[in-house]
């Protein structure tokens, strides 16, 4: 894929974030470590509401973990559990089948 076309995959991606659950999943389970939502906003660039929605799915279905700090300013972290952090595996193989599918393609 050249970096056009990375590009055009990447304001299809945002642009999809919260309609299409495969996207949403992908860019929420990419997340290395504890990350404020804050952050996660700034990253994925789309509504607050669209994200605090899909993040509490997420959390319902066990993928994410949330923690409240209140020392000082209160902040919200994100975290993948065990089981979201296996799930990467899935998304790594649907990766690879979609680049060679691209290629097939061409």
């Amino acid at each position: 894929m050249n970096k056009t076309e990375a590009k055009d995959v990447a304001k299809q991606g945002k642009a999809l974030f919260g309609i299409c659950p495969y996207v949403t999943s992908q860019q929420v389970l990419q997340e290395d470590g504890p990350v404020r939502f804050n952050e996660l906003l700034r990253r994925i660039e789309i509504a607050q509401g669209t994200l605090s929605k899909q993040l509490k799915y997420l959390e319902k279905m066990g993928m994410i973990t949330r923690t409240v700090h209140s020392e000082g300013a209160i902040s919200v972290e994100y975290e993948l559990t065990e089981i979201g952090k296996k799930f990467r595996t899935v998304l790594d193989a649907i990766e690879s089948w979609g680049d060679e599918y691209i290629a097939q393609m061409r």
